[in-house]
């Protein structure tokens, strides 16, 4: 059972309404919308705007709508079309929100171009909505920023308006507020009249309701001179916990609001009643290796909202704290709060293939600091994304035993899909690599340092910028920007551009051993030959490796040599090591995410990075002239692997694909005689395969048959009596 405090919250609450109140104005500054606006399918221009940023509209049917309460005055807003021809954007009110009148046109003869301009326009009085429509999109985009709506201006006649706290309470309103059980509160409601000249009279003020037992009205204004105010006030002695819901009545000679209604909400205690059911139906539908939505079915009786906690572990054991309000992406205790409304879906964002997912779904009544979560039996349920969605037949007649195979896979993955570079933010960050975190903001992760940006949506080219881990300058088109390889989202990455673009500049990727600067996981410096290169953190080097080769491979023609470039040019007289980069790939495989990548990026431009799906595809190609290599090389033909559990750093360990026939002789030392455990563990942590064996003090060889297993990526494991050391291979 919950406790119930008594202790008296000391302000009131005003329930969340539909309708704003006037004057309002918004700026586009985030993608949460304030109270009684909304959009469809609206995004934002965010280095543009009158004070950037600004949404940006830009298919049939996007709109952005004002719902306000009372009469309006005149509104004001900052239009600019971008590339707009031959369609037309319009203005709009309604009286009800379902049949619309135009205010204003615009044609690609009236907007102003590219430049924002400032336009007003008069609503009727009767109006209680504001449209901003795009009727006919032919070519082109509408930015919209700055938007003020202004109340009508005040008359001589007498007009009523209610506050608690300062704050507006609607005609049909609802306001919170608690008490201790058994303890009389005063609430002081101000009654205002707006008009200028005449004298507002108020005839009554009724309690009505199920506990209206529970409410006392001591003192009403009578007379309110124009431009004045009076005080209501009701004491409020609840006797019982919870909600004791009553319906304050003011009727008045206000001619168009003669009885102004306000739903009490006065709280015995600390809390609103708790709901008593939890919903119900927890599905997943939509299950892809990067996205899914989660879906279920209301409470019964009905709640007023829900929220869904997310585990990426283990099925969620914490519960959210009455009283307490939530955003998306804040902690509550292990788990992340994963969505929060009065809906019953979302899309859960920054998955990886193949991955389980747990999610505890609370239903709860009342608005913060009120908050009462249903916590006894919440909804849970898990979900496993897709693994690889690569097409079952995408590399049918690619081999690499044909003489022509660099070329097939140029011609399998190009021509694709060109996404424009300036939409890679909204794709590609806001849609794949953001990650919720505290306070309703998200976070990206600078792909070369591991640094977070945390950042306000929308996302904004501020801090960090869109790297070519293949340099832009290495590219032969170079310098247009026109191409899709400009362009191509395999190759793209949010980097700090200040401590990690600028700095890597056109550099080799490397391995650093006299670092120049450092910035958390990247170094810049020397190599073992002394040659100035860039070391990304581990985590990168090999998505960096097949970044490259999949440039390299994507854009080669036969006039035109897309391979790693030596010299890169006349300053910086060596090249991109091929080799290297071919151990990093080996070293760091794809990972969860990587693969969801490739699978996101593929439903965008409709081509995949081979390097990704077959990690063996890089041991047929020299990518310094992209001609095949017949047979391996170094490193992909090492057929044994060396385990010093003395001192492991000094031994170089090699990697083995496609073994022959699966049998192989695995050589390691030992210090003392004791036995040593030999494990194979796949990308998802699952032994596959486990022995033991007698080891003697020295040199020892084992004997492993490998046959049944399936070829992929594996982590070899030896472990000793106080040493484990594995090393990643590829069977």
């Amino acid at each position: 059972m919950k406790r119930i405090l008594t202790s008296l919250v000391i302000f009131a609450a005003i329930a969340a309404s539909a309708q704003t109140t006037l004057p309002t104005n918004w700026s586009f500054p985030t993608t949460v919308y304030p109270t009684g606006w909304s959009e469809s399918g609206t995004s934002y221009y965010t280095g543009s705007g009158n004070t950037p940023p600004a949404a940006k509209l830009d298919s049939d049917f996007d709109w952005v709508q004002i719902h306000f309460a009372s009469a309006p005055g005149l509104l004001s807003y900052y239009i600019a079309g971008n590339s707009f021809v031959g369609g037309t954007f319009e203005v709009q009110e309604s009286i009800n929100g379902t049949v619309w009148t135009t205010l204003r046109t615009f044609t690609d003869v009236n907007i102003p171009s590219a430049t924002y301009s400032q336009f007003s326009d008069n609503p009727a009085s009767a109006s209680r909505y504001i449209r901003f429509y795009y009727t006919d999109k032919v070519s082109g985009n509408v930015g919209l920023d700055d938007v003020l709506l202004y109340a009508a201006p005040a008359g001589p006649q007498q007009e009523i308006n209610v506050q608690l706290n300062s704050v507006t309470v609607l005609n049909g309103g609802s306001v919170y507020f608690n008490s201790p059980v058994s303890t009389m509160t005063a609430q002081n409601f101000l009654v205002q009249n707006l008009g200028t000249v005449n004298t507002l009279n108020v005839t009554s003020a009724v309690i009505s309701g199920p506990n209206a037992s529970e409410y006392v009205v001591s003192s009403s204004p009578s007379a309110i001179a124009a431009l004045n105010n009076g005080t209501l006030t009701i004491n409020f002695t609840p006797t019982g916990p919870g909600t004791r819901p009553a319906i304050l009545t003011i009727t008045s000679d206000d001619a168009d609001e003669p009885a102004y209604v306000v739903n009490l909400n006065g709280i015995g205690g600390n809390y609103v009643n708790e709901p008593t059911a939890a919903p119900t139906n927890l599905t997943f539908t939509s299950v892809k290796s990067y996205r899914f939505k989660v879906e279920w079915l209301p409470s019964v009786p009905a709640s007023e909202g829900y929220i869904v906690l997310r585990n990426d572990v283990t099925s969620p054991t914490d519960i959210p704290a009455d009283g307490m309000g939530y955003t998306v992406g804040d902690q509550v205790g292990a788990c992340k709060v994963a969505y929060i409304g009065t809906g019953t879906s979302f899309w859960a964002n920054y998955i990886g293939a193949n991955e389980n997912y747990f999610f505890k779904v609370f239903s709860y009544n009342g608005p913060v600091p009120f908050r009462n979560y249903f916590d006894s039996s919440p909804l849970a349920g898990s979900v496993v994304s897709s693994g690889s969605m690569q097409p079952s037949t995408y590399y049918n007649g690619i081999s690499t035993s044909a003489p022509t195979f660099v070329s097939d896979l140029t011609s399998l993955i190009n021509p694709h899909v060109d996404n424009f570079y300036s939409n890679y933010g909204p794709r590609m960050v806001t849609d794949f690599w953001a990650r919720d975190t505290a306070n309703g903001n998200k976070v990206v992760t600078c792909v070369y340092s591991g640094e977070d940006l945390i950042y306000t949506e929308p996302f904004a080219w501020t801090v960090f910028s869109r790297e070519h881990t293949y340099a832009f300058s290495w590219m032969p088109t170079n310098p247009s920007t026109n191409g899709p390889e400009y362009s191509d989202y395999f190759n793209l990455f949010p980097t700090d551009q200040n401590n990690a673009n600028a700095v890597r500049s056109n550099y080799p990727l490397g391995e650093v051993v006299a670092p120049i600067s450092t910035f958390m996981g990247a170094r810049y410096g020397l190599n073992a030959l002394g040659q100035t290169v860039y070391e990304p953190r581990d985590a990168q080097k090999g998505d960096a490796a097949r970044a490259m080769f999949y440039m390299a491979t994507c854009y080669n023609t036969s006039s035109q040599n897309w391979g790693l470039p030596d010299p890169i040019s006349p300053t910086i007289t060596y090249g991109q090591d091929q080799n290297l980069l071919k151990t990093w790939h080996y070293m760091d495989p794809p990972d969860a995410r990587e693969i969801a990548k490739n699978d996101y990026i593929d439903s965008l431009q409709g081509n995949r990075n081979p390097f990704i799906d077959s990690v063996n595809y890089a041991c047929y190609i020299d990518f310094d002239n992209m001609t095949k290599i017949n047979g391996p090389v170094l490193p992909c033909n090492a057929t044994t692997i060396g385990v010093n559990e003395q001192n492991p750093n000094q031994v170089q360990m090699g990697m083995w694909p496609n073994p022959t026939a699966g049998s192989f002789t695995l050589y390691y030392q030992t210090g003392i005689n004791e036995q040593v455990i030999v494990r194979l563990i796949d990308l998802t942590g699952r032994v596959i395969f486990e022995q033991a064996n007698n080891a003697t003090s020295g040199a020892n060889a084992f004997a492993l048959d490998f046959a049944s297993v399936a070829k992929g990526v594996y982590t070899l494991q030896v472990q000793g009596k106080t040493v484990i050391n594995e090393k990643l291979i590829l069977e």
